[in-house]
């Protein structure tokens, strides 16, 4: 599991870490996430960064000033129900409702990946890991599936300050619309999302033919995967979509959503991964020795989700992790194998290799349009 040594820097805050697990929709994931790391011993292997909060201005570097006045407002008293309507407008409801501290949460979210962010643009580490960010569907204007702020825009927006082209890469279940749309006309950042992309699955977004406009022509790059997808499948074409990319953009910079949805036994039950096929990209990521910041993301096994950024926490830093799972706070939620190992399931994947074949080659023929200035 060992890779390219990095200098690597982890964003923590331990009261942060316990608040922010109230606002997905898992009871202690992110403190299992941690809590894993921790035991195997790998924060002494990285240099630990306590989190700024971001200002009111911060998030606004990206996202409109009447959203985040309505959720600050709203915050103050989140049983007001006389804005209802803007309330709505807004996406604060069903999978994003207003609870208390939310504005205190999407702080400490945004300024997790900017602090992150401000460490790589520093040149003073190479790696920077922050998990408990990711929230990529959220829009400038609305907050949707999960997301109240767009960390993984906010980190872009300060580290296009210092590096000239950037690479988003987005390993989520879902396609990362938001990151998507807000750069969709820039030529100095590409997004590329691999997804399920099924008939009524959120967002709806991602399709091949989703590839930006104006200047950010070509600059959008989806890989959209049917149901089932294995290990072997997704590890490969991704690679290959990648390279392309890499070739044709040569970026400074790397952002990595890393969202855990798609591994086998979520519950969202579309992929048929393991934390096997993650870890490899991410080794072929970070074997371009290029800042690179890691997010978390989508991942509702608690268990898994921790198996699995435990495991590239480990291939940052150059370690190999035991095949047990150590002992500690949560260590009974490993049953019955309390092993580090995931197996995949019998399912079929649905993706032929003729059909993979065709979106490589459609995405091979738009990034040859690509100019680089």
């Amino acid at each position: 599991m060992s890779t390219t040594r990095q200098k690597v820097a982890y964003i923590y805050n331990k009261a942060y870490i316990k608040n922010s697990d109230e606002f997905i929709p898992t009871k202690n994931r992110n403190q299992m996430v941690h809590s894993l790391i921790e035991a195997c011993d790998l924060l002494k292997e990285m240099t630990l960064v306590a989190p700024k909060m971001a200002t009111f201005d911060d998030l606004a570097s990206f996202h409109c000033r009447d959203y985040l006045q309505c959720m600050q407002s709203e915050n103050e008293d989140p049983d007001d129900d006389s804005n209802s309507e803007k309330l709505e407008e807004f996406g604060f409801g069903y999978d994003c409702p207003l609870k208390e501290n939310t504005f205190e949460y999407c702080s400490n979210i945004g300024g997790g990946s900017l602090t992150a962010a401000s460490l790589l643009c520093s040149k003073d580490f190479s790696v920077a890991i922050h998990w408990l960010g990711g929230w990529h569907h959220a829009k400038r204007y609305k907050a949707s599936g999960y997301c109240y702020v767009n960390d993984c825009v906010l980190a872009i927006l300060r580290m296009s300050q210092t590096f000239r082209r950037i690479l988003y890469i987005d390993l989520d279940l879902h396609h990362g619309d938001g990151v998507e749309e807000a750069f969709s006309g820039s030529s100095r950042v590409i997004t590329f999302s691999v997804h399920n992309f099924d008939k009524g699955f959120f967002p709806g977004s991602g399709g091949l033919d989703d590839v930006g406009c104006g200047k950010g022509k070509f600059h959008s790059v989806n890989l959209p995967l049917k149901e089932g997808a294995s290990d072997e499948m997704f590890e490969s074409y991704t690679k290959k979509a990648l390279k392309s990319v890499k070739e044709q953009f040569n970026p400074e910079a790397i952002v990595c959503q890393l969202g855990a949805d798609g591994l086998n036994e979520d519950p969202m039950k579309a992929f048929n991964l393991t934390p096997a096929s993650f870890v490899s990209l991410l080794r072929f990521i970070l074997d371009w020795n290029l800042p690179s910041l890691l997010l978390g993301g989508g991942g509702y096994n608690e268990a898994n989700v921790a198996r699995c950024w435990c495991q590239l926490t480990a291939c940052a830093v150059g370690k190999t992790l035991p095949e047990e799972i150590p002992e500690h706070d949560f260590f009974d939620c490993y049953g019955p194998g309390f092993e580090f190992n995931l197996s995949s399931s019998m399912r079929k994947d649905l993706n032929s290799a003729d059909y993979l074949d065709d979106v490589i080659s459609s995405i091979d023929e738009n990034l040859k349009s690509i100019s680089l200035s």
